[in-house]
């Protein structure tokens, strides 16, 4: 009587909070299809109203039971809410419903049927239209989720660095929110060994640690894989050595990025060549900085022989080829190997960070290319000229 009460005055939010009571007993009782059967009853409810506001309300309710005891059928579950989201009108509601998906999902331990919407979120996100707050709660949740996939490593660093990039105008109390993340997204880029190219010191989400006496050494550890070369490096490794590992940073993977990065450096100059006797200055192997520390704690004169000498063997011709082709199937280069003349022949290398002089750099490569073209497209029109006369005054020799 009470229900056919609700449905007679209109009071769907009662209606659906008096089905949603039976629940629990529901989810216990009856086979699967049944319980989707019956939740895709209450879940309509939500068309029935021509209020937004009770649309959300009843969506809260209805969202709420079905993700308590995300360890019982989460999948079930995620699958309700799914069909929650698509009888939704209201793009708020659905942006509520999808969140409280994200997190069953986590729960449940079922993120794998929730991963393939992620192709979609800039979709969803002109639909939605949500807010700056909502977007960060979107963008960290995501990367979270994608972060315990090995496989989905860059995906997840490409919704971190989003979330860091709604950031942009905050204050300095705002912005010390996203330190640790920061922090992540840094050792995240050092530690992938196919990420060659970001934009983080352009985040003030991450130049908000260049100063900050806890991580400032790990803005400087940025700055030299995005702006410096492999004895920058080295450098560091030397001095904070316990930092590196603190974050899981492995040296041996380090040096082998830095080589790649380095090499892309060298190959952004302007004379568009790199003699070989530079990369091997650049890409030189300093045995000083691999040396055991057992060796120091127990042959302390040998500490003594290496300070102020400058030991750093250099890689061979062989190795040099060898980390060329790495930079090219890194996509890092496009090039060619001049064995004879002993340099590298560059057509194409990929900036690491794209700033105001790379910009300027490319304007000043397309101002060449636009006066080429003129040139060419002159030297044709002259030709054609010459032609043009050449052919009529053979016209006047005939007649």
């Amino acid at each position: 009587m009470e229900a056919q009460e609700f449905i007679v005055m209109g009071r769907w939010l009662d209606l659906a909070s008096l089905m949603l009571t039976s629940a629990d007993l529901i989810f216990s009782r009856v086979s699967e299809k049944d319980l989707e059967c019956s939740f895709a009853i209450i879940c309509n409810l939500v068309t029935k109203t021509e209020s937004p506001d009770e649309a959300l309300e009843m969506a809260k309710l209805i969202s709420a039971k079905v993700s308590q005891q995300a360890n019982d059928k989460p999948a079930l579950r995620l699958k309700i809410l799914f069909t929650l989201y698509n009888l939704l009108e209201n793009p708020y509601s659905r942006f509520y419903v999808y969140m409280v998906a994200l997190t069953l999902a986590v729960n449940g331990k079922v993120t794998e049927h929730i991963i393939p919407s992620f192709k979609k979120i800039d979709n969803f996100l002109k639909e939605w239209n949500i807010g700056t707050l909502d977007q960060r709660q979107l963008f960290l949740t995501i990367s979270n989720i994608l972060k315990e996939n090995k496989s989905s490593a860059k995906d997840s660093f490409h919704f971190l660095t989003k979330y860091l990039a709604t950031f942009s105008s905050e204050d300095a109390y705002t912005l010390s929110e996203a330190k640790e993340e920061a922090v992540r997204a840094i050792v995240e880029f050092v530690k992938a060994p196919d990420m060659f190219q970001c934009d983080l010191l352009d985040m003030p989400a991450i130049g908000q640690l260049e100063k900050d006496g806890k991580y400032a050494l790990v803005y400087q550890l940025l700055k030299i894989f995005l702006t410096q070369r492999l004895d920058a490096y080295l450098d560091f490794h030397a001095a904070n050595s316990t930092l590196l590992k603190s974050y899981g940073l492995v040296h041996e993977d380090c040096i082998t990025k830095m080589r790649l990065m380095s090499l892309a450096d060298l190959g952004s100059n302007d004379s568009g060549e790199i003699p070989y006797a530079l990369i091997k200055e650049t890409l030189r192997v300093g045995l000083l900085f691999i040396l055991l520390p057992c060796i120091f704690k127990f042959f302390s004169f040998l500490s003594l022989c290496y300070i102020g000498v400058n030991f750093t063997p250099q890689v061979t011709d062989d190795e040099i080829e060898l980390w060329i082709v790495k930079a090219i199937t890194a996509k890092l280069l496009d090039c060619k190997m001049d064995q004879m003349n002993q340099v590298v022949i560059v057509s194409r290398c990929t900036e690491r960070v794209f700033g105001l002089h790379q910009w300027q750099s490319l304007r000043s490569k397309l101002a060449t290319w636009r006066g080429n073209i003129a040139n060419v497209i002159n030297t044709i029109q002259a030709n054609k000229l010459t032609e043009e006369s050449a052919q009529a005054m053979q016209g006047v020799m005939i007649r």
